[in-house]
């Protein structure tokens, strides 16, 4: 039995655009991002000239109006293509979907004048964003975050900390909320703060388990005047947004799952159909054949539920539930694929010689970022049950 490359995903796409897109992307996959994903990984290189080259594609405001400078696709073809980019290396994947992140509060709750203002250069003008939400002591009860946004004439004045930001210290933009009222989650509000600007200050990277090439760290705001030209939407309806964004970017985290998990099993077929023992190729032995068999279908059903949540998304109906469901599935599927993979592989699997060792250290994050799968399951739980009686 001869070794078998990787073949691409077959995929079920919309239009012919939708169609040159992807190929689009496997292209600049293939000449700038692959090649070069380990070794910038192991190094701690975040590759700025990738996301400008992307860019300078469109690739990063897909999902976006084409009149500010968006795609104008739709989203079961944005999540395909983020699938694409983190199959080849998650912290491309993941950023691209956090600065998707970062921008939906203002294309979604802007107004005009401040759509027209920003967006343009946010969709395609080469800057990168950041979504802060959590803190140090606010995690999965975002509603209790205490950074605070206090009125001063025209502007706001910003104090706190937010943690856990992807994109920590090197964003042009951040997306950030902040307490302008009373306790609870009717107390915040959204505003739109440059990455410059003064008083906001990023701490030294954390020092994570994968995802070595995206910086993730607290930025400290420490009186950082923002104009109310920059606030995005009512005051308190913040958090609202932040829900709506999460309810979107939980299908990105599971669109990057599930290109992290593709990419474990592409390794793991062509590793166990050219390792020879006993005179055979291991893929021949049924053991091994069954784990292929199961690692397919779990990513499979995964790209099945994204996908059919995104096309709730796109017909304008709700998919809270399904996001949740999504992200759930398919950050859980990523994480028993990628460590069947290192078992495929055996001792090879465990030296960074392969690299089913970063994916498994990678997909366990997917598990995390935006809203704990424990979290996941309060949402469709709440869906199904209504809220817990106190």
């Amino acid at each position: 039995m001869p070794d078998r490359a990787p073949q691409p995903v077959d995929r079920e796409l919309p239009t012919e655009e939708a169609r040159d897109l992807i190929t689009l992307v496997r292209d600049i996959v293939q000449r700038e991002i692959a090649p070069r994903a380990a070794e910038e990984e192991e190094a701690g290189h975040f590759p700025r000239e990738v996301f400008s080259l992307l860019s300078e594609a469109g690739l990063l405001g897909l999902p976006y109006d084409s009149e500010y400078g968006g795609g104008d696709q739709p989203y079961e073809v944005y999540l395909q293509v983020l699938e694409e980019l983190a199959a080849a290396r998650l912290t491309v994947g993941l950023g691209v979907s956090v600065h998707s992140l970062a921008c939906h509060a203002l294309a979604g709750y802007g107004t005009k004048e401040q759509k027209t203002e920003h967006l343009p250069a946010m969709l395609g003008g080469g800057l990168l964003g950041a979504y802060c939400l959590s803190e140090p002591a606010s995690g999965s009860d975002a509603a209790s975050l205490r950074t605070k946004a206090v009125r001063d004439g025209d502007d706001w004045v910003v104090t706190g900390t937010k943690a856990w930001i992807t994109h920590g210290g090197i964003a042009d933009f951040c997306t950030v909320m902040a307490r302008t009222g009373g306790e609870g989650a009717r107390g915040i509000s959204a505003f739109l703060v440059p990455g410059d600007a003064p008083g906001l200050n990023a701490a030294a990277p954390e020092k994570k388990m994968g995802m070595k090439g995206s910086p993730t760290a607290q930025l400290h705001f420490d009186g950082v005047r923002i104009p109310d030209s920059r606030r995005i939407g009512e005051e308190g309806q913040g958090f609202a947004i932040a829900l709506s964004a999460l309810d979107s970017g939980r299908l990105g985290i599971a669109a990057c799952a599930i290109g992290v998990a593709q990419a474990a099993l592409d390794e793991s077929i062509a590793y166990a159909t050219g390792r020879l023992q006993f005179g055979r190729p291991i893929a021949d032995f049924q053991g091994l054949r069954f784990m292929l068999a199961d690692m397919a279908t779990r990513i499979e059903a995964g790209r099945a539920l994204y996908l059919a949540a995104a096309r709730l998304r796109d017909a304008g109906r709700p998919f809270s539930r399904q996001a949740a469901m999504a992200k759930l599935f398919c950050t859980d599927a990523a994480m028993g694929v990628t460590t069947d993979a290192v078992q495929v592989l055996g001792g090879y699997g465990y030296t960074q010689d392969f690299p089913v060792e970063r994916y498994m250290r990678e997909a366990k994050v997917l598990q995390i970022v935006e809203g704990t799968n424990q979290i996941q399951r309060m949402v469709i739980a709440r869906h199904l049950a209504g809220p817990e009686t106190r």
